[in-house]
């Protein structure tokens, strides 16, 4: 079995060196970007598994790193995490909002995260199922080949929201809570925030247009994924 691939895009050598080590350990393998214009070259040319970018890079710095991983096809749904010193809410809802799966703030342990990556694999990894397809209208969601079409359109989701429309849909009508969500969809490991499945449904229904009406607000509780078909 081919090992997985982890690129680190982190401006820090050392950091870079220590997260190779702790993950090769473990059977992965890791290559190293020191700024952000490489890193994406390497991610674009070599689709890695996973990318942990940090936040702060000289040139590109990591927002616009994710930004423009999700903004082309090929690399839109490879897992990322985002590594950065800083611990602001803001900060993390920032990376969020640009298509990161998950958040780890320095300095942290290996250990931990090693446990975040093998996490983020197992949440976004293809189960071996019989495929499956869930429509709503002209709404299309490709559960074998995670893939998701409004008429004629493809719409690039990532591994996460991918996750997260796929279980709501699963269940029309039911409203679920905000961390039944997390458990659920996202995964309890995942770091977690007041705001993280907002952030996910906001883009969600936007990269869904007209068909985002499909998931409804239940205020004060959570979300739901609507059971009646009904004109737009």
């Amino acid at each position: 079995m081919a090992k997985k691939t982890i690129l680190v895009i982190d401006d820090e050598k050392d950091l870079i060196e220590l997260v190779r080590y702790n993950l090769e350990r473990e059977g992965f393998e890791v290559r190293g970007a020191l700024d952000g214009e490489t890193g994406l070259a390497k991610a674009m040319q070599e689709l890695p598994d996973v990318v942990l970018v940090d936040l702060m890079l000289p040139g590109i710095d990591g927002l616009e790193v994710c930004r423009l991983l999700r903004a082309e096809s090929r690399t839109a749904g490879i897992p990322l995490i985002m590594l950065t010193a800083k611990a602001a809410e803001s900060d993390r809802v920032v990376g969020l909002e640009l298509g990161a799966d998950d958040y780890v703030t320095k300095p942290f342990s290996p250990r931990e995260l090693t446990a975040r990556v093998r996490a983020l694999l197992r949440r976004t990894s293809p189960r071996r199922e019989p495929s499956a397809m869930i429509r709503r209208g002209d709404l299309a969601i490709d559960v074998g080949r995670r893939e998701v079409t409004c008429g004629d359109t493809a719409v690039v989701l990532t591994a996460t929201e991918f996750r997260l429309l796929h279980f709501l849909a699963s269940h029309p009508g039911r409203v679920f809570s905000r961390n039944e969500l997390i458990d659920n969809a996202l995964g309890q490991d995942v770091e977690v925030l007041d705001r993280t499945v907002d952030v996910h449904v906001m883009a969600l229904r936007k990269k869904l247009g007209k068909h985002g009406d499909w998931i409804e607000t239940v205020r004060g509780f959570g979300y739901r994924f609507r059971e009646n078909e009904e004109p737009f």
